[in-house]
């Protein structure tokens, strides 16, 4: 859960004798997003696991376009996302209304002092549906065509958390995956269909060159360190002994959050914001 001010890791405990199931304490993981004029995203630690999780044998995902819900292929089909979705950036801040030509529910444009870039899910003529970065998860909004700046966004990000996958996709097609860490049963990773609300580059010392802030918020912790959020965000990993731990197959490790081995998150600095993030 992550909030833009830099926050040192403890050192990781050592792991109990074989045998034993034990949850350790204090290792950063999923992060909180805190209001600071032209600040950057700092992090706090959750608890890990002693045990790398197995990769599960569950079939692929299969996402059929950016408007509908992620499903669960029940063959062994390829993964297979659309080849772009579009985007829609606020001309500053603009109202937003429940339905077209409804009530005004609220306003959008700037999150966190970021300006903001969000998929369109729905268009209605003169008017667009677009995702929001506030929650509840999978919060949506209808705006004014003409106040918005639409664009379109090629690339998409697959997070796998039972295969503890982060692909990349790109005009359709797979970029990279890498194996990353995800949240622990306590503290499990959202999924839905959310999206990059900030790439900061580089991130805050000490969580590597890409940090993605998406639109997704945990389910299981209201208030990060009361903080009055908790963002789940895709970054470095943290500490030597989280990178072990993800190895090449990924675990379960943070309170939600996202960790990558550095050499997989730099290979990020292609998403523009706004682009598509499905945890499935």
């Amino acid at each position: 859960m992550w909030f833009h001010r830099g926050v040192t890791e403890p050192e990781p405990t050592p792991p109990p004798a074989r045998g034993s199931r034990v949850v350790i304490g204090v290792v950063v993981g999923a992060l909180t997003i805190v209001i600071a004029a032209a600040s950057v995203v700092a992090w706090q630690s959750g608890a890990d696991e002693v045990a790398v999780a197995p990769r599960p044998t569950t079939p692929p995902i299969v996402i059929t376009s950016s408007t509908t819900s992620t499903t669960t292929s029940t063959t062994e089909a390829p993964t297979a996302v659309p080849k772009s979705t579009p985007l829609a950036a606020p001309k500053g801040v603009i109202p937003n209304y429940d339905v077209p030509d409804g009530q005004q529910i609220g306003t959008v444009g700037v999150w966190y002092d970021f300006p903001m870039t969000m998929p369109i899910v729905e268009e209605r003529g003169a008017w667009l549906r677009i995702r929001l970065p506030e929650r509840p998860n999978g919060k949506t909004a209808w705006v004014r065509r003409s106040e918005v700046t639409v664009s379109a966004s090629a690339y998409r990000i697959v997070i796998d958390v039972d295969r503890t996958t982060l692909t990349v996709f790109k005009d359709g097609n797979e970029l990279f995956s890498a194996p990353v860490g995800v949240g622990n049963d306590a503290t499990p990773t959202p999924r839905g269909s959310f999206f990059a609300a900030t790439v900061l580059t580089p991130g805050p010392s000490g969580y590597g060159s890409v940090v993605i802030d998406t639109s997704g918020h945990s389910e299981a912790i209201q208030s990060w360190q009361g903080s009055g959020d908790a963002v789940t965000s895709i970054h470095g990993p943290i500490s030597a002994a989280s990178d072990a731990r993800i190895g090449t197959t990924g675990t379960k490790i943070s309170n939600g959050c996202i960790r990558m081995h550095a050499a997989d998150q730099i290979k990020l600095a292609v998403v523009p914001v706004g682009s598509p993030v499905d945890i499935v």
